[in-house]
């Protein structure tokens, strides 16, 4: 199998398992915020394997499909927003330390407030209206600082994970070239 065939036909599976995770959204409350960063979890050995050019393709489908068959779709904005992390976490981690953190935070506020702006105000869902509404400003803080958690315990996985799944690539690409 050619090299390009190979990478294609991974981006290929990556992306339905990528998209089959989050459709799986809706089993749990709590995969509303699980289900994207497992789904973006996927990027990583087309990242390693086929390159930046193709996780972004891969991303794009991926997105697209999510947005179209997820039910859940607050868990497929948030992918959306933030299931290209693992593709721009290598750039970010290159800057000094307090610039590193500012930037992986930023990042990630801007997308999440960009996100639930875009939900409530310019796709007028209600109902997630009406539930962050009820939740009252205390709640609603605690949430959003409980997702900045979330967001650096996915970077910790990250950073974890990366290196593994970079070896397991390597063994394989060494079995089948």
């Amino acid at each position: 199998m050619k090299r390009s065939s190979r990478d294609l036909a991974l981006c290929g599976v990556l992306c339905a398992l990528a998209v089959a995770i989050m459709a799986m959204g809706t089993i749990l409350p709590a995969a509303t915020y699980c289900c994207p960063v497992l789904a973006s979890m996927t990027l990583v050995p087309v990242l390693i394997l086929c390159g930046e050019r193709l996780s972004w393709a891969m991303f794009a489908a991926s997105a697209i499909l999510s947005l179209l068959f997820a039910p859940d779709k607050e868990a497929a904005a948030i992918f959306l927003a933030l299931g290209y992390y693992p593709i721009v976490k290598p750039k970010l981690d290159r800057k000094p330390k307090p610039r590193r953190i500012a930037s992986k935070l930023l990042l990630f506020n801007a997308a999440i407030f960009a996100v639930y702006g875009a939900l409530l105000f310019v796709f007028r869902l209600d109902a997630l209206r009406e539930e962050l509404f009820s939740m009252g400003l205390w709640l609603t803080l605690a949430l959003i600082l409980g997702g900045n958690v979330i967001f650096w315990l996915d970077d910790m996985l990250l950073e974890r994970a990366v290196p593994r799944i970079a070896a397991l690539c390597a063994r394989w690409t060494r079995k089948h070239p």
